[in-house]
């Protein structure tokens, strides 16, 4: 990623993650209107080949892959017995590989329990650290030219077009409204080589503060943030796009129909308005409290173009939706408004209407 982390008023953190390239509100503002790319060193590729790859996948995770044809983009969920959170991926597919994109730290340890799976289904799994992740917005150029540097080992360009802007086939919405901010998040990333930053080098940039408020906005779980030793998938809505209900055994299986289908989530995902008066911005882990009561712990934070500060909150599903919360940040104490992802009778008895629009997007369909 050197070309970009040599430009002139970019801010990198120590492993390399651009922050920002000078103006976080003008990039952000750039990004959504699809004019600006993010680098995402942040983000690794786990490459999985073989003619067992999609029938062997599919039975190890949350998502239905038998029928993946390339060009296809989904995410799967690694579960334990107990139905909670190991790993994620972002999932495209490309005729003879199956492209993991992973955040960066869990690249090896799902590649290493992907290998201990193995067993003898006809699979290959490499962590690919020749090749680099970088995205962008559908709706203008910059995703284009994503397009157009993405490798393309088997004709079709490895490029992920985010399933968050629909409910996918046998996924399931908690979320009780008719107009998602998620509609509206048309992210990619793309798979680049060395040539694909090269030609990439002079494009408009945009840092990973502007990234994360537009996926915070949109309600959009991550496993570097959201996800913690004790997460299901239900607490956050990723039933929408990473877990097929109607899908044969796989490992947590039982816990996400068990929850899903007789009772409600532990705890609930919300969007925090928060009060910035005073210019604190809550840090992932920060308490949240409900009067004298800790409910729960703030997963990601970031301050939006026009929303102002926002959080993602992971709280007890007791927690009234109608609290005024407060948000502990060192000394400080930040006011906070919530606003309701996943309600406190989440499941299939709450009758929230079930959504189908297909939400398995390949880079042409902007």
């Amino acid at each position: 990623m050197d070309p970009f982390l040599t430009r002139e008023g970019v801010v990198a953190d120590d492993a390399g993650v651009i922050q920002h390239a000078g103006n976080p509100a003008i990039e952000q503002r750039r990004l959504a209107a699809g004019s600006a790319i993010v680098p995402r060193a942040d983000r690794a590729v786990i490459a999985v080949s073989g003619d067992d790859r999609r029938t062997w996948l599919d039975s190890i995770t949350s998502q239905a892959l038998g029928a993946l044809s390339p060009g296809d983009s989904t995410e799967l969920l690694v579960l334990d017995p107990q139905g909670r959170i190991e790993h994620a991926a972002a999932v495209v597919a490309d005729g003879a590989t199956i492209w993991l994109i992973v955040d960066r730290d869990d690249a090896a340890p799902l590649a290493k329990w992907l290998t201990m799976m193995r067993f003898r289904a006809q699979v290959e799994i490499a962590v690919r650290d020749d090749l680099f992740v970088v995205g962008a917005m559908r709706g203008g150029s910059a995703a284009d030219r994503l397009v157009a540097a993405a490798v393309r080992p088997a004709e079709t360009p490895v490029v992920w077009a985010d399933p968050w802007a629909g409910v996918a086939v046998g996924g399931w919405q908690y979320a009780a409204t008719d107009e998602h901010p998620g509609a509206e998040y048309a992210w990619v990333e793309a798979v680049v080589d060395a040539e694909g930053i090269a030609s990439l080098a002079d494009e408009p940039l945009a840092g990973s503060l502007a990234a994360e408020a537009l996926r915070i906005a949109a309600w959009r779980p991550r496993w570097a943030a959201e996800v913690d030793e004790r997460a299901i998938p239900h607490e956050t809505d990723w039933l929408r796009t990473a877990v097929h209900l109607d899908k044969g055994c796989y490992r947590g299986q039982e816990t996400v129909a068990k929850v899903h289908n007789l009772g409600h989530p532990p705890r609930r995902l919300v969007m925090l308005h928060l009060d910035g008066s005073d210019s604190v911005l809550p840090e992932r882990g920060d308490a949240v409290f409900d009067g004298e009561t800790e409910a729960g712990r703030i997963t990601s934070a970031a301050r939006h173009h026009e929303l102002g500060p926002i959080a993602l909150a992971v709280v007890a599903r007791r927690t009234p939706a109608d609290a005024e919360l407060v948000v502990a940040h060192d000394d400080a104490r930040v006011a906070a408004t919530q606003e309701i992802v996943v309600p406190a009778d989440a499941g299939r008895t709450a009758e929230v209407p079930r959504l189908t629009r297909l939400s398995r997007r390949r880079p042409a369909e902007r």
